[in-house]
């Protein structure tokens, strides 16, 4: 049954003809912009700083500035390709007790003058920036992006594209900085009791491996780079097996059997990227926390680490 009357059917092209051959001008008397007495929208002179007035109540702003902000962006995957992406960014500066605030649209300029090839560098650069323009003595910086890289399944070789989150922490303080890079990796695991105590089968599921790190510094205080690769490589090699975007048949046998081979508690995993990062001498400081998603439970089983070198 239709919802429509005929009348309604037959009526409606003659109501269209007649609006679109009308030759009256559309106009919204509300809009000031149509309005015959609408005020001058360019300035005369100068305008008031207000932003920049002081304040008298003596409360210092640990952080002002703008958040969720979303730029693209590129990004250089592990194997040294120059990848799109978008970027999220939040920044913001402490703001003294005598200061009313700071000026939020220059955030967006540093931005938009910025080249935003994601990495170390780039996160040094802005925060120095944010520095001089606004005139602060502290600038904290936060990018949280997606990496995208290409990888090829283990026996068929048909490739497709995975994405890994990465971000960098910056915080710079005079000359003084701190900087913290960021993956979380998704992985498969097997579990070594399911297989020891089964006749035949283990229960496997997928994992994330949160990484995050600072590295040393050199003479000048400035953090030594450290590719996102390496944190990516080792969150991986920590698994039982590693995660790919196309498989096909003879490909599903070879995971499944290497994840066989490898199986390793959520425990496990947090104790070989520790040992991996220990081993490298540009890592300062981390932080691992891994999280497998159980297919048997309700509930997810992770575990956590930190050290300082």
């Amino acid at each position: 049954m239709s919802m429509f009357k005929d009348s309604d059917l037959v009526d409606a092209p003659s109501r269209v003809h007649t609006q679109a051959s009308s030759s009256v001008p559309m106009s919204d008397p509300r809009r000031l912009s149509e309005s015959t007495n609408r005020p001058e929208k360019t300035p005369a002179g100068p305008l008031e700083d207000v932003q920049g007035r002081g304040d008298v109540r003596g409360i210092r702003l640990e952080c002002a500035g703008v958040t969720d902000v979303r730029y693209p962006a590129t990004a250089i995957d592990p194997d040294g390709i120059e990848r799109s992406t978008i970027v999220k960014m939040e920044m913001s500066v402490v703001v003294p007790p005598e200061s009313k605030g700071t000026h939020m649209s220059r955030f967006i300029e540093i931005v938009q003058a910025d080249d935003r090839q994601l990495g170390p560098e780039a996160v040094l650069r802005m925060l120095r920036e944010m520095q001089e323009r606004l005139e602060a003595a502290e600038a904290r910086l936060v990018l949280e992006y997606p990496m995208f890289m290409e990888r090829e399944a283990p026996v068929s070789k048909s490739k497709g594209m995975i994405d890994i989150d990465c971000g960098f922490v910056g915080l710079i303080n005079g000359d003084e900085i701190d900087l913290v890079q960021k993956a979380v990796v998704t992985v498969t695991s097997l579990c070594p009791c399911s297989k020891e105590i089964s006749d035949y089968g283990a229960h496997n599921q997928r994992g994330a491996v949160t990484v995050e790190v600072r590295t040393r510094k050199d003479e000048d205080g400035t953090p030594v780079t450290l590719p996102m690769g390496d944190l990516i490589f080792a969150a991986e090699e920590s698994a039982s097996c590693r995660i790919y975007p196309v498989l096909k048949r003879p490909d599903e046998r070879w995971i499944t059997m290497e994840a066989y081979e490898n199986p390793v508690f959520v425990e496990d995993m947090v104790r070989g990227v520790a040992e991996r990062l220990q081993a490298d001498d540009r890592v300062a400081s981390f932080r691992v926390h891994a999280r497998n998603f159980e297919s048997i439970h309700g509930h997810d089983a992770f575990a956590e680490t930190s050290w300082t070198r």
